[in-house]
């Protein structure tokens, strides 16, 4: 989260106050393309948020470059978060919603395990709570891109999403833990 998330808002947040938006998102890109040559070069595995964030941040910089539109840039986040707020929810209509097929990297789990009742509730339950919290995500981010100049967006946006984020990620282990208990899936406290 810090460095995929935390310091690429930050080094932008600098840029922008300093400089302009060209030289905010070469800085950003040089820093998450940084990190991935580190990890690589580490012989470290590359987490699956840093990929992303760095796949997305090459897209949003290109279209940046190539538009000189803070706006465009900064609206393209709303727009993939749109995409993943559908698929979660549009995956509730399934026999297996997303977080269904996600769990198994978090909590080794068997088809039986995975088929009771509560483990599916809670699958249903934690699906339909991301994909509306992404989607109140994009909704954040598309008001306060309108609302606030471009380097208080950055930072407002930066520390709002970090507790949204953070805040349902809370609710999802919590939740869990409950559920896990419950099916005796996990040990006393």
């Amino acid at each position: 989260m810090l460095v995929a998330v935390i310091a690429p808002a930050a080094l932008l947040w600098i840029a922008l106050t300093f400089f302009n938006l060209t030289t905010a998102a070469i800085v950003a890109l040089a820093w998450m393309s940084a990190a991935m040559l580190w990890r690589w070069a580490t012989r470290r595995p590359a987490s699956g948020l840093l990929l992303l964030a760095l796949a997305v941040l090459v897209v949003r910089t290109a279209v940046a470059l190539a538009t000189n539109s803070a706006f465009l840039y900064f609206a393209q986040p709303v727009l993939a978060d749109l995409v993943v707020a559908l698929l979660f929810l549009g995956s509730l209509c399934r026999r297996r919603p997303i977080v269904a097929r996600l769990a198994p990297d978090f909590y080794p789990m068997d088809a039986t395990v995975a088929a009771r009742p509560r483990v599916r509730a809670l699958f249903r339950g934690l699906t339909l709570m991301w994909g509306l919290v992404v989607l109140l995500k994009a909704g954040v981010t598309l008001t306060l891109l309108e609302i606030l100049t471009t380097t208080d967006f950055v930072i407002v946006k930066s520390s709002a999403i970090a507790v949204l984020t953070v805040v349902t990620a809370v609710v999802t282990v919590v939740w869990s833990v409950v559920i896990g208990r419950r099916e005796g899936l996990l040990g006393p406290r």
